[in-house]
Order: structure tokens, then C-alpha cells, then sequence
């Protein structure tokens, strides 16, 4: 079968998550504190994590059209899908932008013009940390982006309209575009990270931090891709993919989940002994205040992959790929959860009046998230307000995982949508030979 039928059973059980999604953010909401700040960073949260799946999925996609690659071929339809969503996450990002202007949440401490003009290095930054700033950059960015997406999909769709091979609309089209994409894309996705997520502690800053941000959305891509073919196989589409194909997934996200430690540690180890107080907080509080989720990461995004993905034949084996693409689903999750909830949490802080250093420890935030609430009263019912604010902040609960589940089904809703639009196996394409006949020793 080389067409895929998005049946009706997938849908409604896509629906029902995208329900349970709306539910979960919805009672976020209700028993927020009045900032709204579980509910505006959860929704930051899955909305940058979803968003940058799909730009990996175009960016690989046309880096190994540039590098002449072939192995890739027989499925380069689901990456073109996945880029499909970027659409969707300009609109979800643009929730974000609606909600800074409207002053409907406090996620970055530069938006307040009042902490603005008494902080020295938040004055400093306010030429590229602003409203105005950050709209432009997600609009412009993110709608560059899904040019690109639509402009790649058209093309390997115009190859299949051709009667015989046309090596010309890879050389003189598809190949240009692609190489004029690569650098716009290097340099657009640091601006967008810088901004929606690095900014988050605005008084830190990282040269590592876009790089950081990217291999974690890649080795994600990576996993989704996995899961994806593994589904589509059983359901009897992909005959064509063999277990070499799962051999080079595999050995990609074994190579980057290196990577991405390697970032990690680079990054840890030349703020902390720079020991420049507003750079090494950013770890002194994550290390100290958020311990189980800090020494985690590195455990799932790195230990695990790392063991699991040594042998050779274990790339090659479904159930073994299937259940590490799973953990580092959710390993590069919470790796999104860190980077945000921390800072968020702080901004928080500031933003009820206590004006503490940013050496405040997050239990204080937590105190304060209770407090803003307006539903303090005997001591018994603040503290359970407490317990409350430390779910969802220093470690997630079930109303996180329900909006990523959520977040995660309107993701595969959009990528089986667009699947279903265009053959599943691209046969005009000129590398499409190398693809089928792929062997690794």
C-alpha cells in the first residue's frame, strides 16, 4: 500500500486526547494561582516543544538533500508531514504573543517595564528582550519556516508528476531551496530559542544554550520518526523500510544523544567555573531545588540511550527502538520542562513584590505562588497550597502529562492528515533507487 488512509478510529482517539489536552489545561487554569502561571508555562512549554519537532524534521530533511543522501528517501514523506505542523505552531506561539501583550502572563520578568527600568541588566537586554522584539521574531521566524516547509513538500510533489525520472527538479529547484533554507534556519532558530526559552532566566545567558535546545528537538524528531514507521509498518504501510533503515535512525540518535550530553557538560562546566554569580545560578538552582528532574535527565537522555543503543543489533530490533524512543520522548520533555519551569517560577517571585536576588530558592517561589492565589487562609490550607504550587513546578503532574498528551495528539492529527495528501513512497525521486536497495554491513 503506498497511499495511507487516516481512518476514522484514528481520529476520534486523536480527538479525544486533544480533548483531554483543552481539559487539563483548562483545569490548570481554575486552580492556578492569579498569575496563571502553571497554565501559561505548561502551554509555553508544549507549544515550543511540538513546534520545534516539525522544524528538526525540515531541517534534516533538507540538510541531507544538500549532503546528497539517499538512505532516507522511502519515508522522506513523514518528515515532510511533520514539517506541515509548523503552521500550527506559529498559531500556538501566537497565543503566547497575544497573551504578553494583553498582560495575561508574567513567563518573562523583561516584560514588565517597571522591573525593566530598576534592573541594570534587564535594561541592558531590553533592546532585544521586548514585546515588540519577540512578536516580530515568532511571526517572521516561524512564517519564514513554513514558507520553506510548503516549498520543499511542493517540489518532491512535482517530482511525482513527471512520466520518468527529472533529475532536474532536484539539481535546479529542490536543491537550491534547500541550501538557501540551511543558513536562515541556523541562524532564525538561536533567535527563536534565545527568546522563547533562554529568556525565560533573563538574566543568564549561554552560547551553548540554541545548540542545547536544537539536538534536543533532533534526537526528538528522531524518536517520533521511529514510532511513526514502527505504526505505519504494522498497519502494513512501508513494506519498503527495512531494519537498516531502523539501524541509521538508530545510530543517529545514539550519535546525538552523545551530543547532546557532550552540550550539556560543556555548558555546565564552563559557566560553573566561569563563576560569574548570574550564570551559575541558573544551575545552582536547578542542581539544588530541582535534584530528581536535574540528575534525571541525564540518566534518560544520556545513560539509557547510551547502553540501550551500544550493540549493534539492538538498532535493528522493533521492540528495543520503540521503547527507547518512547523514554526519550519524554526524557527530552522534562529536559523542556527544566529550562522553563525554574525560571518561570522565579519571575513569579519577583513579580509578587518580594524582590529577592536570583539566589532565591524555589521553595520561596512556591510560598509565593500559594500566596498570589488569594485563597490563603488557616495554616493547614496554605500549606496543602504549597504542596499544590510544587506540582506542576518542581516536578510534573498529572495535569502536565494530560496537556502533553494533548499537545502530542493535535501533533500527530496534523503530521496523518497531510501523510494521507500525497503517496507514502516517493517513486520519481532520483535517489529513490538507493533507498529501496539500502544495506548497512
Amino acid at each position: 500500500m503506498n497511499q495511507f488512509t487516516f481512518e476514522n478510529r484514528e481520529r476520534t482517539i486523536l480527538i479525544a486526547f486533544m480533548i483531554l489536552g483543552v481539559v487539563c489545561l483548562g483545569v490548570t487554569y481554575l486552580v492556578d494561582d492569579a498569575y496563571h502561571t502553571r497554565f501559561w508555562s505548561n502551554f509555553l512549554h508544549n507549544s515550543v516543544f511540538v513546534t520545534g519537532i516539525g522544524f528538526l524534521a525540515l531541517f534534516f530533511l533538507c540538510a541531507s538533500i544538500i549532503a546528497f543522501s539517499g538512505w532516507h528517501v522511502v519515508f522522506k514523506r513523514v518528515w515532510e508531514a511533520y514539517s506541515q505542523f509548523i503552521i500550527v505552531g506559529l498559531g500556538l506561539m501566537i497565543v503566547v504573543v497575544a497573551g504578553l501583550w494583553m498582560h495575561s502572563h508574567h513567563l518573562y520578568h523583561w516584560a514588565d517595564p517597571t522591573a525593566v527600568e530598576s534592573d541594570p541588566i534587564l535594561k541592558h537586554k531590553s533592546s532585544f528582550l521586548n514585546p515588540m522584539t519577540y512578536t516580530l521574531m515568532t511571526i517572521l521566524i516561524v512564517g519564514v519556516w513554513y514558507f520553506f516547509a510548503r516549498k520543499i513538500r511542493s517540489l518532491s510533489l512535482e517530482e511525482e508528476e513527471v512520466s520518468k525520472f527529472d533529475f532536474e527538479i532536484h539539481k535546479k529547484k529542490t536543491r537550491v531551496w534547500a541550501a538557501i533554507f540551511l543558513p536562515l534556519a541556523g541562524f532564525s532558530s538561536a533567535a527563536v530559542i534565545w527568546q522563547w526559552v533562554m529568556s525565560v532566566d533573563a538574566h543568564w545567558y549561554s552560547t551553548l544554550f540554541a545548540w542545547y535546545c536544537t539536538i534536543s528537538w533532533f534526537v526528538t524528531m528522531l524518536c517520533v520518526t521511529v514510532l511513526t514507521l514502527i505504526y505505519l509498518k504494522g498497519k502494513g504501510y512501508y513494506e519498503q523500510v527495512t531494519p537498516d533503515h531502523l539501524h541509521d535512525l538508530g545510530k543517529y540518535i545514539f550519535g546525538f544523544s552523545i551530543f547532546w550530553t557532550y552540550l550539556w557538560f560543556s555548558q555546565y562546566m564552563l559557566i560553573w567555573y566561569g563563576n560569574i554569580g548570574e550564570e551559575t545560578i541558573y544551575f545552582k538552582m536547578r542542581r539544588e531545588d530541582y535534584p530528581v528532574i536535574f540528575y534525571a535527565n541525564l540518566v534518560i537522555n544520556f545513560v539509557l540511550p547510551f547502553f540501550i543503543l551500544l550493540r549493534n543489533d539492538t538498532k535493528r530490533k522493533t521492540g528495543s527502538m520503540a521503547f527507547i524512543s518512547v523514554v526519550l520522548i519524554l526524557g527530552h520533555w522534562l529536559d523542556y520542562f527544566l529550562m522553563i519551569k525554574p525560571g518561570v517560577m522565579h519571575t513569579l517571585h519577583e513579580m509578587s513584590g518580594h524582590g529577592h536576588s536570583s539566589a532565591d530558592h524555589a521553595e520561596e517561589a512556591h510560598h509565593t505562588a500559594a500566596d498570589v492565589s488569594g485563597h490563603a487562609g488557616d495554616a493547614a490550607a496554605h500549606g496543602d497550597q504549597v504542596a499544590e504550587a510544587l506540582v506542576g513546578f518542581t516536578y510534573p503532574g498529572l495535569l502536565e502529562l494530560g496537556t502533553f498528551l494533548g499537545f502530542a495528539a493535535l501533533f500527530a492529527y496534523i503530521f496523518l492528515n497531510h501523510l494521507s495528501k500525497a503517496p507514502l513512497v516517493p517513486e520519481r525521486d532520483p535517489y529513490i533507487d538507493e533507498s529501496l536497495h539500502h544495506h548497512v554491513v
